[in-house]
């Protein structure tokens, strides 16, 4: 795993490289993917084969974590070739929890860490 801070304004959070077996869930099928990174806001996956969701669709990303399934209903943000983004919607406490402490143990620096939760909470003063 590898962290990547980049420069780009827009960005608020920190993209996390991670790999883990990973599906995306839509109309009732499932498909492999793969896992490029992951953040607060969403996530890249990559695809070998198409993937039938267009922009502005909503589907289910499932990460394999050891015995743990994280299940995050996504929004596709955008495509680009075969990278699809995710935008993460309305994740279930357990998810959040996992996805949390992931964040937390692979950013390394707790001022990072509070930024990255301040940006996904905002007015949390």
């Amino acid at each position: 795993m590898t962290v990547n801070d980049t420069s780009d304004e827009r960005r608020r959070f920190t993209r996390i490289h991670f790999d883990a077996q990973t599906e995306v869930c839509y109309q009732g099928k499932q498909q492999a993917v793969q896992l490029v990174d992951i953040s607060f806001n969403g996530m890249l996956i990559q695809s070998e084969s198409p993937l039938p969701v267009t922009q502005g669709e909503t589907a289910e990303v499932q990460i394999h974590l050891g015995d743990n399934l994280l299940k995050i209903p996504v929004e596709l943000a955008h495509r680009r070739d075969d990278h699809y983004g995710f935008r993460m919607e309305n994740l279930d406490i357990d998810s959040a929890t996992h996805l949390h402490r992931l964040v937390e143990l692979n950013l390394g620096d707790e001022k990072l860490f509070e930024r990255e939760l301040e940006h996904l909470i905002p007015n949390s003063h």
